[in-house]
């Protein structure tokens, strides 16, 4: 067995790289024109000429590589991201909006698909979100039916919350109207009793078998199991996605011991390229704290990081946690996950231990459960350098901005979200939801700003996500709340950069372009500090490097 350090190697060639401008992110140095690399670390930044200088006084070989009228950033850092789960679903039908605009045009490409399936095999498509189709709807059990009554049909829904299946799915694993609603979970019924084929969060334990993850109040289980060989091709086709939009580094939200499992495999077979900081499942709390690991442990590829928690649902999907019901369905409340008492006591025993927690929290009622149960952890076992963190973020009460700030908790947010479906949002809860992410007062309170893609909810676009934030308009053509909820096309560059790597405790070698930091870094076709905002999600990712090496350029679309 190889051992992990094997991919920590550095390249040891001196390589000078040249663009029209570089935004180093570093305040001692904002601009430069040349990066000086050696051993997988920068060694200067400075002018063309600085950088050629010092270069010839280290009296060794020097590559070059040029990129005219191009721009230089830091690696992206995508902070919260599923690369497993995305994985699956480029294996899956797309269903997404730019496939499908209603339910006839998904029932289509399904029963396209099922055409080069073998006989027995599972049908599963993802990416709908049910007010971006023209019914304003989820499908149901019955017209997927028209794809298939003999085979498993299912599609999840953008949230990665769950979905809709068929109703052989139902038969298959014997869910029938009286099967009672698991814990954390829900087989959602017509007015008269019957299946709807909807299903989200723990119900979906029934598509994942005998030997899949279940993973009960912890979170949604979209943790469907595959042969090892195949997680690894998965987990190499998703490294290419993060490439391709200058993705350097992420943080894996939800891992259990199929992702570490999965990871492992890659790095042992010499294909780990990016760097992934794991946040392992709460419902593995324990057995993180008999390990010990309370503290990073792995190398610069693959490392460990905190636990995930879940408060509550999702919006998407009507689960987070509205406890006076939605304005789109008053008879739909969602759900906690924990109680407040049990999730408190989560948090205290992982911060006590000094891990960092992520939660998972939409509502205002979940945001504000967590900020208490941090709170009462900081009061017991003070920490100035916690760094909790909630995900999601969506719409907090402005008093827990305010104790947000106080705490020095790190909302990661998806802007991406609300570009693809922010007036659903409104649609589901009302007003309150053009604040949907509100980075403009994050920003206005001192809460710093991470931006993430929670792929494969979002594709890892970077750029998107960017623009998204900036403009806060939607793919529609609608800006979602006031002027100021946007933040400046360098706070958001901020946030998908250096950020990114405070908030994964990883800004000592990551997130900015310095000397002695990590040379990692995107090239851009433009500059998305100087084009219009409307613009920075059309910029072109070039090429992607990592410890001084291209592992990705456009021209060839491949890993090199």
């Amino acid at each position: 067995m190889k051992s992990l350090a094997t991919f920590d190697d550095r390249n040891s060639s001196l390589t000078i790289v040249t663009a029209e401008r570089i935004h180093t992110l570093n305040p001692a140095a904002e601009s430069a024109t040349a990066l000086l690399v050696h051993r997988g670390s920068v060694l200067a930044v400075g002018s063309v000429a600085e950088i050629e200088r010092i270069a010839l006084a280290q009296q060794e070989e020097v590559n070059r590589v040029d990129y005219p009228g191009a721009t230089i950033v830091p690696g992206f850092i995508d902070a919260h991201a599923h690369p497993l789960m995305y994985g699956q679903m480029l294996s899956w039908v797309d269903v997404g909006p730019d496939k499908a605009k209603n339910i006839t045009e998904i029932v289509a490409l399904l029963r396209e698909a099922e055409k080069q399936l073998p006989p027995g095999a599972a049908l599963r498509g993802y990416g709908y979100e049910q007010r971006n189709l023209a019914e304003r709807r989820h499908p149901t059990r019955q017209e997927l039916d028209q794809v298939s009554t003999s085979r498993e049909v299912y599609i999840m829904n953008a949230s990665g919350h769950g979905g809709v299946v068929n109703s052989f799915t139902f038969a298959v694993h014997g869910v029938t109207r009286d099967t009672p609603n698991p814990d954390g979970g829900e087989f959602f019924r017509d007015a008269k009793g019957d299946l709807t084929g909807e299903l989200s969060d723990a119900a979906a334990n029934v598509l994942t078998g005998t030997h899949g993850v279940k993973i009960g109040h912890h979170g949604p289980n979209f943790h469907l199991s595959d042969e090892p060989a195949e997680h690894r091709r998965q987990l190499r086709a998703v490294q290419t996605e993060f490439f391709r939009g200058g993705v350097t580094t992420v943080g894996d939200a939800q891992v259990s011991k199929r992702e570490m499992a999965a990871y492992l495999d890659l790095a042992e077979h010499g294909e780990l390229k990016m760097r992934v900081s794991m946040y392992f499942l709460s419902h593995l709390l324990n057995q993180i704290l008999d390990l010990g690991l309370v503290a990073p442990f792995g190398n610069a590829r693959l490392a460990t990081a905190g636990i995930k928690l879940y408060a509550d649902g999702t919006l998407g999907g009507w689960t987070a946690y509205f406890p006076e019901g939605y304005a789109g369905d008053p008879c739909r409340t969602g759900l906690l996950y924990h109680s407040p008492e049990e999730y408190t006591e989560l948090v205290r025993l992982a911060h006590a231990a000094g891990l960092q927690t992520a939660t998972h929290a939409q509502s205002p009622t979940a945001i504000k459960m967590c900020v208490d149960a941090i709170e009462a952890a900081q009061l017991k076992y003070p920490n100035a350098d916690a760094r909790h963190r909630i995900e999601h973020c969506g719409l907090p009460a402005p008093a827990e901005i305010t104790r947000m700030a106080a705490l020095g908790i790190r909302p990661v947010n998806q802007t991406q979200h609300y570009y693809n479906w922010g007036e659903g949002v409104t649609q589901a809860i009302g007003t309150p939801g053009e604040r949907f992410n509100p980075l403009g007062e994050f920003r206005d309170a001192g809460v710093p700003i991470t931006i993430s893609s929670d792929a494969p909810v979002a594709p890892p676009k970077p750029l998107e996500a960017i623009q998204a934030a900036v403009t806060r308009v939607t793919r529609r053509g609608v800006q979602l709340g006031a002027d100021a909820l946007r933040i400046s096309a360098r706070e958001a560059l901020l946030a998908h950069t250096y950020e990114g790597a405070v908030t994964l405790g990883r800004e000592n070698e990551l997130g900015s372009l310095a000397a002695g930091k990590r040379a990692d870094f995107a090239v851009l076709s433009a500059d998305p500090l100087s084009v219009p905002a409307e613009q920075i999600g059309k910029i072109s990712v070039l090429s992607t490097w990592i410890d001084g090496e291209c592992v990705w350029d456009t021209d060839t679309d491949n890993p090199l």
